[in-house]
C-alpha cells in the first residue's frame, strides 16, 4: 500500500481517481483489485472511478479470462496532455512513493526464466 499525497485530487474531484490514473500512467495496465491493493483505496470506490473514466473514453477495458484489465485509451484526444499533467504531478510525489509506483512488479517471474 502506498500513501500518496493528493496533488490532483482537488482538480479531478477524487483522490481515488488520481490514484487510478497514476497507477495506469506508471504501469500501463491494471485490474481494479490490484490497483486498490496497491493504493489503499476500496475496491468499490476504484471501480466506480474506472467506470467513470471508461464512459468518458479516457480508458478502455478488456476481459482477460475473468479479469477486467484497464488501459489508457490511445484514441482519447487529450491523452498526451493528460499524461504530461500526471507526469508533472508525479515529480512532486515523495521519492519512496515514486519508486514504489515505478518499480512495482505485476506478476511473478516465470519458473526457469534467466535473470
Amino acid at each position: 500500500m502506498v500513501e500518496t499525497i493528493p496533488m490532483l485530487a482537488p482538480l479531478l474531484g477524487s483522490q481515488d481517481l488520481e490514484k487510478a490514473l497514476m497507477y495506469l500512467l506508471c504501469l500501463d495496465e491494471g485490474y481494479p483489485r490490484q490497483m486498490a491493493r496497491f493504493s489503499g483505496s476500496t475496491l468499490s470506490a476504484l471501480q466506480k472511478q474506472l467506470d467513470r473514466l471508461e464512459s468518458a473514453g479516457v480508458v478502455y477495458s478488456q476481459l482477460l479470462g475473468r479479469t477486467r484489465l484497464y488501459r489508457f485509451n490511445p484514441r482519447y484526444p487529450f491523452l498526451k496532455e493528460l499524461k504530461a499533467l500526471l507526469e508533472k504531478a508525479l515529480t512532486f510525489y515523495p521519492e519512496a512513493e515514486r519508486r514504489a509506483l515505478l518499480m512495482s512488479r505485476q506478476r511473478p517471474r516465470r519458473a526457469g526464466k534467466p535473470l
